[in-house]
């Protein structure tokens, strides 16, 4: 579910292809993996968020709740993912302020072209790691924004509509997920990196079959 604004009259891994070297760096720090069984107050959650960012209407015209949490029945790490679409990345760059009013982390595009990257955390504190989180606080969610058109769009949103509507492909992936956890329990680059094939299969799927619709 996504909210949509109207005017009056109406780091994972699906971004590998596009790394640069800052976030290729960023990634080499590897942390511990920690999954969750899936919560179903996820969704309700991601709504929520989505609301906080009204102030940012516009530029912001659509907001959807993508990854893992938005599976329904997936393990997850813990953190919410919204993709945000922009009519005007110039215009959201002027609105950095409002965003960490908010109590948002502006981090620029981390890595990803085109895409504007911000963070949430249960606490904010002064100084922020290599992964722009705030020292201390606990990751809260992650959005990540993108001009109307983008691709990254599509790409998180087919994989997320794909998963919903194939419970034997979720299910897979969750068995892939605790397999390579096992596999890597504290190495969290080497279990991104192990996921890539399977989310490479299945997100050539996903295209093929969701809507060309704009996004």
């Amino acid at each position: 579910m996504s909210i949509i604004w109207f005017a009056p009259s109406r780091q994972n891994i699906l971004e590998l292809p596009h790394i640069s070297d800052r976030l290729a760096d960023v990634m080499t720090l590897a942390i511990a993996v920690h999954l969750v069984e899936h919560d179903p107050n996820w969704g309700e959650r991601a709504q929520s968020l989505m609301a906080m960012l009204a102030p940012l209407h516009p530029p912001l015209l659509r907001l959807y709740h993508v990854g893992s949490t938005a599976i329904p029945g997936l393990l997850a790490k813990p953190v919410i993912d919204i993709v945000g679409v922009a009519s005007d990345m110039a215009a959201l760059d002027a609105a950095a302020d409002d965003a960490r009013a908010l109590g948002l982390g502006w981090h620029g595009e981390f890595g990803v072209d085109g895409r504007r990257f911000c963070t949430l955390d249960a606490a904010a504190t002064a100084g922020q790691d290599a992964g722009g989180k705030n020292a201390g606080g606990e990751r809260i969610a992650n959005f990540h924004f993108y001009a109307t058109g983008s691709r990254h769009i599509k790409l998180q949103v087919a994989f997320r509509d794909y998963l919903r509507a194939h419970a034997d492909v979720a299910a897979a992936y969750a068995d892939e997920k605790r397999r390579i956890r096992a596999l890597h329990p504290n190495d969290s680059v080497a279990y991104s990196a192990e996921k890539g094939p399977f989310i490479r299969a299945v997100l050539d799927k996903a295209l093929a079959w969701h809507s060309d619709d704009p996004l």
